[in-house]
């Protein structure tokens, strides 16, 4: 995002600390994978230091991996801790606030400020939605369910009509709509010329919502929604790795028939990454899906370094604008899918061959994409941190005059933004050692997942180990690019 606000340079910090986040890695692997927003901080460690802690840590997961209990994730994942019970008779309502709100933000789009940084629509897709609600989302649960601007419009014409035939798309589509409008956003957010153009992304976010919604009449709200809406597939999945769990009887509820959702139900309070103790395999298209969306990550932190710049003969100093490199960047954002899943691919067919599994390459690749989905959760948020800090207060404030018209509804309109909140060497310390600790975090999980997902397609503790050891190496090379990604130099 051209908007995301730019932090200043910070000081070299001293080697002792690089020794002891390394230690800190080895100890609870580091994630692979990178979502590289347009950085505050410029990381100056020792990256020889940061490399080889995070590739060891890789390597000694995997050995702990196979001296742990076959039943370990089981019992782990088991422990359930009940806390109230709710009902689902207001999420029509929150979801047509929902819609109320995205239809004054496109207004403001259209007719509000042309500043990125004053003008709500940006801020709120950008900043509000795609960080801080993902975060929300992988502690919270699905909270996207309730604030969608569909459901709600969707409940009020499916009422004044009645129950209407819908026609029921055939199952070989799987979700590949879902995959292919997640390709085109991945495209307008990190290649198109002005994707915080508040006028543009407003004409964009308004027709995605009429396309949706008309799909949503002719295909039937939850069929769309499970199939065809990116955002609600993305933040689903994302929700697996939640906290929080409604129970058994409501998701069977919602799951034998959409109209019958007032029942409601109970939370709990479960380890994270519990949901996916009985997660079914993924088909193709939703490999497809979670393989191109982590691989938008990895694009999204490449094509801003220097390395990728020279590769093409540009001089990062002297950039030409995004309109002069939408060629090489569509190249790049392809060629990064393509050779994530080829990678991704094969290495289950190696861990497969060597662990002598009678299992297909289809369940075995659909279970396992599970465990990298809690490694990308953590360099989402991990990297975007910077940009929710500052252009969150930026978000605030625009909020609270929409229409740049000297509005100050919330109260908000005139706060000071705390730039020095993400920037400066007094904020590094403190900033890094978060973000540390948020990646440390997600690949413990990302290491329990996949620990528990190869029990389940290898009871035999000596072929578990085995059918995990390529994947192991994909993801110390993914250690490796990530963290090269954390610390090279990067513009724009």
């Amino acid at each position: 995002m051209s908007g995301r606000t730019e932090g200043g340079a910070v000081e070299r910090c001293r080697l002792s600390l690089a020794l002891l986040l390394a230690a800190l890695c080895f100890a609870s692997p580091t994630p692979a994978f990178a979502h590289a927003s347009d950085r505050g901080h410029v990381l100056l460690l020792p990256t020889g230091y940061y490399v080889a802690g995070g590739a060891l840590a890789v390597a000694a997961s995997f050995l702990v991996l196979a001296l742990l209990p076959s039943d370990f994730p089981a019992r782990f994942w088991r422990r359930r801790l009940p806390l109230f019970a709710f009902g689902d008779g207001a999420r029509a309502t929150v979801s047509l606030i929902s819609f109320a709100g995205f239809a004054i933000l496109v207004a403001a789009g259209l007719f509000g400020s042309r500043d990125p940084l004053s003008n709500p629509l940006p801020l709120t897709i950008w900043t509000l939605l795609w960080v801080g609600l993902v975060l929300l989302q992988g502690l919270l649960g699905n909270l996207w369910s309730w604030l969608n601007p569909w459901y709600g419009p969707w409940r009020v014409i499916s009422s004044l009509f009645g129950k209407r035939k819908t026609w029921g798309p055939p199952a070989w589509l799987g979700c590949w709509p879902a995959a292919v409008l997640f390709f085109a956003f991945a495209w307008f957010e990190l290649i198109d010329p002005a994707p915080d153009d508040p006028a543009r992304l407003a004409w964009a976010a308004g027709l995605y919502w009429l396309l949706s919604f008309a799909a949503m009449l002719v295909f039937g709200y939850r069929d769309w929604s499970r199939r065809g809406e990116f955002l609600t597939v993305f933040f689903a999945m994302v929700a697996r790795f939640a906290l929080l769990e409604r129970n058994e009887v409501e998701r069977n509820e919602v799951k034998r028939n959409e109209v019958e959702r007032n029942k409601g139900g109970r939370l709990s309070l479960c380890w994270p990454g519990a949901k996916l103790s009985d997660a079914a395999p993924l088909s193709l298209s939703g490999i497809a899906f979670l393989l191109l969306a982590l691989s938008s990550v990895s694009f999204d932190g490449l094509s801003k370094t220097f390395f990728w710049f020279g590769l093409f003969g540009l001089n990062p100093l002297e950039f030409p604008g995004r309109t002069a490199t939408v060629g090489v960047g569509t190249f790049g954002l392809v060629l990064t899918f393509v050779l994530l899943a080829a990678a991704f691919i094969l290495a289950i067919i190696l861990g497969q061959r060597l662990a002598g599994s009678p299992h297909s390459l289809g369940q075995a690749a659909g279970l396992l994409v599970w465990s990298i989905v809690p490694i990308a959760l953590a360099y989402h948020v991990a990297h975007y941190l910077t940009a929710l800090l500052v252009d969150g207060q930026y978000a605030i404030a625009a909020l609270s005059d929409p229409f740049a018209l000297g509005w100050n509804l919330f109260g908000t309109a005139d706060i000071r933004i705390e730039a020095g909140a993400a920037a400066g060497a007094g904020s590094a310390w403190w900033l890094w050692n978060l973000q540390a600790g948020v990646i440390i975090a997600g690949h413990m999980l990302a290491v329990l997942v996949a620990h528990g997902l190869a029990w389940r397609l290898h009871p035999v503790p000596a072929r578990a180990a085995l059918s995990q050891f390529p994947l192991t190496v994909l993801m110390i090379a993914y250690t490796v690019f990530g963290l090269w990604l954390l610390a090279t130099p990067a513009a724009g």
